[in-house]
């Protein structure tokens, strides 16, 4: 019999990912917020907001009742923005399978309690048994995955049996998934990298060259390693796809919203402006908070996420915020992990 599957939230990256499951043979269940997506997902198969010009698999189904897409589902998949993702476990968790997997694809950090979406998740879900819960992560634009071009993933659970399940569930000839032993360092570098695409809209809307962007990346892996290192993350991870893969592809497409967003604010947009322009969520600016804080709290040196920062939340020109970077002291670029800029 085969395995039922519930994905949570269908945008870009949750209808893909329901899609790709579908197209692997499995029962899938989207839910959505919105009725009216719904019905476009049901009768026209197609999520034109998310996914212009998309089709969608005939076999996936929409549904806007939490209760009827989790319940008896073997696997839940929340694909839900981080500042949601407490909330919809907790609406889900009456419908839950006692031995259901739980995966999520998300991004970001809660902001209330710093915490990452499978500590989250854990507390509300399975917190007598972490092994339950994995991460999807990894450099994966869902514009390009709907048009089933060759993509690379990766899947992390503290249980590796847990990513080995999930890692068969999606796998297929265009959307290739890895195991990752390193929860911790898989999640952290998905959520980081979005700082470090913010920052590359802006250097790419100041036109300050490939030099700089190049070294805006490798000094932007650095600062997400140091922190990553002093969650517990394994260093080796940030070298992977959930690490410098993610980093390099958000950093350096107009695929990404974060990038979009960053390059809006280059143009003198507020931010204000550019989130409702956008009209979807750029969990890189929620991120860039909680990294601020979380560098504060486990004394890590973060340059250039502090400087995108100021930009964001005090007003700070972006133009100064690169002069103000290229002016700070010298040090060497080696010290165990990269440090400095």
């Amino acid at each position: 019999m085969k395995k039922q599957i519930a994905v949570l939230g269908a945008g870009s990256w949750g209808t893909v990912l329901a899609s790709v499951l579908v197209e692997n043979g499995l029962s899938v269940t989207l839910w959505a917020r919105r009725e009216e997506v719904v019905k476009e997902i049901n009768e026209n198969h197609t999520n034109q907001k998310y996914l212009p010009h998309a089709e969608l698999p005939a076999g996936l189904v929409a549904t806007s009742t939490l209760a009827e897409a989790v319940e008896g589902k073997d696997v839940v998949v929340f694909v839900v923005p981080s500042h949601s993702m407490r909330e919809t476990a907790r609406q889900a968790r009456s419908w839950l399978k006692k031995d259901a997997l739980i995966v999520h694809a998300s991004k970001g950090f809660e902001m209330d309690t710093l915490k990452r979406l499978s500590q989250v998740l854990e507390e509300e879900l399975s917190p007598d048994d972490p092994g339950r819960i994995a991460v999807l992560s990894g450099p994966s634009h869902a514009e390009e995955v709907i048009k089933k071009n060759p993509t690379t993933v990766v899947v992390a659970s503290g249980l590796q049996k847990t990513a080995e399940s999930i890692q068969a569930l999606f796998i297929n000839q265009y959307f290739r998934v890895y195991t990752n032993p390193d929860l911790i360092g898989v999640e952290v570098g998905g959520a980081l990298k979005n700082i470090i695409a913010l920052a590359a809209g802006l250097a790419d809307g100041l036109q300050v060259g490939d030099n700089a962007k190049a070294a805006l990346i490798t000094r932007g892996l650095a600062e997400i390693a140091r922190l990553g290192r002093a969650m517990g993350a394994n260093p080796i991870s940030f070298v992977g796809l959930a690490g410098v893969g993610d980093l390099v592809v958000t950093c350096t497409s107009t695929h990404s919203r974060n990038w979009r967003a960053g390059h809006m604010i280059s143009q003198g947009k507020k931010l204000e402006q550019v989130l409702a322009d956008m009209g979807m969520v750029v969990e890189g600016i929620k991120t860039t908070q909680a990294a601020h804080k979380l560098s504060a709290h486990y004394q890590v040196e973060m340059p250039l996420t502090d400087q995108l920062y100021q930009v964001l939340f005090n007003g700070k020109e972006p133009a100064q915020a690169v002069k103000d970077l290229m002016s700070r002291g010298r040090t060497a670029e080696m010290d165990e992990i990269i440090l400095g800029w």
